[in-house]
């Protein structure tokens, strides 16, 4: 059963493709086959010179000739030609000639025709047009009840009239009520699969966003260090060879911590063939004290000191205080100078979490005036995540200060 219904539907899918590229075709199909059906058996016993029916239903009508039962069929069945195109017209068109044919007392089979246009009405139409043709078919069908009482009750006639219009009409608005449903489906089936583009493009540019910042996160930094201990090194190669040999093994550890997190990032962007890769844990809190010894190593004085239980801070708040401090230490070292000392301090309190580094260097930072760096950016995008706030500026005595403030309500939420 399954297959033959999936058979039924691609087919009936191909012949809605055709009758929208040649719609023409179904019109002119309809037509001939209501001649044939109901058109040419009334011909065939008007030339052959006998009757259809009863003899007394035959006696209570007119037969009229040839040329003008020919007439009043083409005037029943030919509107049905743009049925679909101008609805209203094709049953006004036709509705004229049943109440002439019938006031002429003649009865035809083409009279179906009345019925199929009143479907289209119904299908095709405007729905305001219906209740005007409904009234029309009702005395349409009177005229016919009260010619056929001669051969049959008023109102048995009336009845079976009145209920064939009525079926018509209700085939034509529950068909009418599928496709509506159906475009309605399609048209929600359509936006929904915008919505998942859309929704993909979205995800994928958030995921682009998130790595190139902990990309800048970690290539900076450790590059910054790297740099300063190279520069350090070279100086102490003459003088001091065996610091210039410790800056060299420093900027190897440097090196492979960086290539570490590196692989830890593009782990993700990449499908293992084996399964999910093996990823290192993210770095948190806990992690500060080695990278401010990496720093310390770079040539910067790094005071650290935290207050409140910052060990038990959600996972992504960890991290974000863990990379907001990386890029301002960052910032430092590029940019204070030699001799610098770097106050770091983490808070919480209550619901707050609150971030502060300054240093005691130049207070100028290079760079255009009015324009933040993509460090700044950074950071003031990651915190706000967790409804924070940043602000960085020179310190009231002298050096550069960076001040977030994270919100541990919206981390919850965030989480």
């Amino acid at each position: 059963m399954g297959p033959l219904v999936a058979r039924l539907g691609r087919v009936g899918q191909r012949l809605r493709q055709a009758d929208r590229a040649r719609p023409w075709v179904l019109d002119t199909t309809v037509v001939v086959l209501v001649f044939l059906m109901f058109c040419l058996p009334d011909l065939l016993h008007v030339v052959a010179g006998d009757g259809d029916g009863p003899r007394h239903v035959r006696l209570a009508f007119t037969r009229p000739p040839v040329a003008a039962m020919l007439a009043l069929q083409a005037g029943l069945v030919l509107p049905l030609l743009w049925r679909r195109r101008r609805p209203l017209a094709a049953f006004g068109a036709i509705w004229a000639v049943f109440v002439l044919q019938w006031s002429l007392d003649v009865a035809l089979r083409a009279d179906v025709a009345l019925f199929i246009a009143l479907y289209s009405l119904a299908l095709h139409g405007r729905l305001r047009q219906l209740p005007w043709a409904c009234g029309a078919m009702a005395a349409g069908m009177a005229l016919v009840a009260v010619r056929v009482s001669r051969a049959v009750s008023v109102w048995d006639a009336l009845f079976f009239l009145l209920s064939t219009a009525t079926a018509a009409l209700a085939l034509g608005l529950v068909v009418r009520i599928r496709r509506a449903q159906l475009a309605g489906l399609r048209d929600r089936a359509a936006r929904l699969e915008i919505e998942r583009d859309q929704r993909g493009r979205l995800a994928v540019a958030t995921e682009r966003a998130r790595v190139a910042r902990e990309m800048h996160d970690i290539v900076g930094h450790n590059l910054s260090v790297i740099i300063t201990l190279a520069d350090a090194g070279a100086y102490a190669t003459d003088s001091a060879p065996e610091r210039g040999k410790e800056a060299l093994h420093l900027i190897g550890d440097t090196g492979r911590q960086a290539l570490g997190e590196l692989r830890r990032v593009l782990g993700v962007l990449r499908e293992a063939a084996d399964g999910p890769p093996e990823l290192s844990p993210q770095p948190g809190i806990a992690d500060i004290d080695a990278l401010c010894e990496g720093v310390r190593a770079a040539g910067l004085d790094v005071v650290y000191r935290s207050a409140g239980e910052v060990a038990t801070l959600d996972d992504g708040v960890q991290l974000t205080v863990y990379r907001i401090v990386q890029e301002a230490l960052t910032n430092t070292l590029k940019h204070a100078g030699s001799g610098t000392r770097a106050h770091l301090s983490i808070a919480v309190e209550d619901t707050r979490l609150t971030i502060r580094v300054q240093d005691t260097g130049r207070a100028g930072r290079p760079g255009p005036p009015n324009e933040e760096g993509h460090g700044l950016v950074g950071m003031r995008e990651r915190a706000a995540l967790y409804g924070g706030t940043v602000s960085a500026g020179p310190a009231p005595g002298g050096g550069w200060r960076v001040a977030v403030t994270l919100d541990l309500d919206r981390a919850g939420g965030a989480a």
